[in-house]
C-alpha cells in the first residue's frame, strides 16, 4: 500500500540521517520508527566482522530505553546515495517477534511501498514467548466512534487479530491518538454466505452494500474467502 503522510515523514527520517554516513565504515545503514506518539526515533547501524547489529535492531533498542510502547512504522535506508532499503531477515524476524503489527517501508519500481512484517516472512516461525503488545488499526475517521463505544466491531481480511490487549491506532491521525482496549471475539465467515447478524450490522445496511464496500476496501477479498468480524472494547 501506499505510505501515509505520517510513514513518508519516517522514510525522509531515514533517508536524512544516511546522507550523513559515508566518512565512517563502520556506520552505513540508517534507521527511523515512529511509536504510537508520533514520536521518530532515529539510529544506525554498527558494522563488524561477527555481523551486526543492524541499524533497524539498534533503533527498536533506542526506543525501548525511551519506554514508548510498540512500534507502528519502521524504515532503513543505506550510505551513499542507496535510498530506502528493505530489512534482512534476522530484522524481519525481530520485528515480528517484539513489534508484529508495524508496517514496514520498502523500496519498488513505483516507490516505497508500506509492508505488514507478517507479509514479509511467509510461513514463519513465531517465537512464542515474545512479550508483545498488539496494535489494531483503524482509519482516523473512527477515533470518536471507537471512543465513546458507537462502535464496537470491525470486519477484517488477511488479518489475523488476536485475543486480548491492544492498542488501537488510528491511521495518519496528526494528533496521534491512540486508546488502550482488547479484543473479545473474533469469528470467521466465509464473504457469500455472511448475514447481517453475523455482520453486525446496523439498521438501514444491506448484506450486499456491506459486501461491496468490503471488496472495494479489499480488492483482493473474493466471495469465497473469509472475513474476521472483530470485536472489541475500550479499557
Amino acid at each position: 500500500m501506499d505510505p501515509f503522510e505520517s510513514e513518508l515523514r519516517v522514510i525522509a527520517a531515514a533517508e536524512e540521517l544516511a546522507e550523513t554516513l559515508g566518512a565512517d565504515k563502520n556506520h552505513t545503514v540508517a534507521a527511523a520508527a515512529m511509536d504510537t506518539n508520533g514520536v521518530i526515533h532515529r539510529a544506525v547501524n554498527v558494522y563488524h566482522f561477527t555481523g551486526g547489529p543492524c541499524a533497524e535492531l539498534v533503533v527498536m533498542g533506542l526506543a525501548a530505553t525511551a519506554d514508548v510502547g510498540p512500534l507502528i512504522t519502521m524504515a532503513a535506508a543505506g550510505d551513499g546515495g542507496r535510498g530506502l532499503i528493505s530489512p534482512c531477515g534476522r530484522c524481519r524476524q525481530t520485528m515480528l517477534d517484539i513489534h508484529p503489527d508495524v508496517m514496514v517501508a520498502v523500496p519498488t519500481d513505483k516507490g516505497p511501498r508500506m509492508r505488514p512484517i507478517r507479509k514479509m516472512l511467509p510461513d514463519t516461525y513465531f517465537f512464542p514467548d515474545a512479550d508483545s503488545r498488539r496494535l489494531l488499526r483503524f482509519n482516523k475517521r473512527y477515533y470518536e466512534a471507537v471512543a465513546n463505544g458507537t462502535k464496537v466491531t470491525t470486519v477484517r481480511f488477511d488479518d489475523p487479530v488476536t485475543l486480548g490487549p491492544h492498542t488501537f491506532v488510528f491511521e495518519d491521525d496528526a494528533e496521534h491518538r491512540t486508546l488502550d482496549g482488547r479484543v473479545t471475539a473474533v469469528q470467521h465467515h466465509q464473504l457469500d454466505q455472511m448475514t447481517a447478524e453475523q455482520a453486525r450490522l446496523g439498521p438501514g445496511t444491506s448484506v450486499a452494500d456491506f459486501r461491496r464496500g468490503l471488496r472495494t476496501h479489499y480488492p483482493a477479498l473474493s466471495d469465497k474467502d473469509e472475513v474476521g468480524v472483530v470485536a472489541f472494547e475500550v479499557l
